[in-house]
C-alpha cells in the first residue's frame, strides 16, 4: 500500500488528486481536504480527506471517486473498509483517498497528524478547468462553508 509509481509525473498526480477531491465534493463530502505530502513522505504525493455523515454517504463518495479516477485510466490498487464504510481508504499509489464518517474523522484527526504537509487551497482544486470530468457545471464548496457554482470556460 502507498507505493507511488516511478512513472507517474507530479502533474499527473496533481490531476488525479484534484479529480478525487472534486468527485468527493459532488457527493456532498464534508470538509474535503487535499494535502500535498510529496515533500514529507515517500508513501504518496497527495492525500485526500473527505467526510461523510453516514455509511451510505461514505460509500457513495468512495464509488464516485473510484468511477471518476477510472475514467482517467486509474484503477485503485487497494480498497479498504468499503463494507463497513466507517473509514474507506482508496490507494492509487501516488494519491491516497481517506473517506471517514464524522465520528472516525473527529477521533483519528488524520489531517492534524499530517500537519507538516502543504494544504492545497480549495480554490485551486475546486476550480481546475483542466479537468475534463463531466458536464459543464459542477458545484464546489466555498472555503467559507457555503456552496458556489462554477462553470467551465468555453473554448470558443
Amino acid at each position: 500500500m502507498g507505493q507511488k509509481s516511478a512513472t507517474t509525473s507530479p502533474t499527473e498526480s496533481k490531476l488525479v488528486a484534484f479529480a478525487a477531491a472534486q468527485a468527493a465534493d459532488r457527493k456532498k463530502s464534508k470538509s474535503t481536504v487535499v494535502l500535498d505530502v510529496s515533500k514529507v513522505t515517500l508513501m504518496a504525493d497527495y492525500f485526500i480527506f473527505a467526510g461523510g455523515e453516514s455509511k451510505a454517504q461514505v460509500k457513495a463518495i468512495a464509488e464516485e471517486v473510484r468511477m471518476t479516477l477510472n475514467k482517467l485510466g486509474r484503477a485503485d490498487r487497494v480498497v479498504e473498509g468499503l463494507t463497513e464504510a466507517r473509514w474507506v481508504l482508496l490507494d492509487y499509489g501516488d494519491v491516497i483517498v481517506h473517506i471517514l464518517q464524522d465520528k472516525e474523522r473527529d477521533y483519528y484527526k488524520l489531517e492534524q497528524f499530517w500537519n507538516h504537509a502543504l494544504v492545497v487551497d480549495p480554490k485551486e482544486w475546486a476550480e481546475d478547468d483542466n479537468l475534463d470530468l463531466g458536464a459543464g457545471k459542477r458545484e464546489s464548496k466555498d472555503p467559507g462553508g457555503g456552496t458556489k457554482r462554477s462553470t467551465r470556460k468555453s473554448s470558443k
